[in-house]
């Protein structure tokens, strides 16, 4: 499976945002989120990085 956990990390703590995620979509300032369960978030945040042998997508607040 090629799926990841989606997070923000803030502060050295990380709060999950969505299980499960399989596509990434930046929407212009904003990114979607869609998991394997149709699920979707928008979020407005910025990637930090990406960790596929974790499978952790790690985003951060935009202030």
């Amino acid at each position: 499976m090629c799926q990841s956990n989606a997070y923000f990390a803030q502060d050295g703590e990380e709060e999950l945002i969505l299980e499960d995620v399989i596509s990434v979509k930046p929407e212009g300032d904003k990114i979607q989120l869609v998991s394997l369960f149709g699920e979707q978030k928008t979020i407005d945040a910025k990637i930090r990085f990406i960790d596929l042998i974790h499978h952790k997508i790690i985003f951060e607040k935009r202030t």
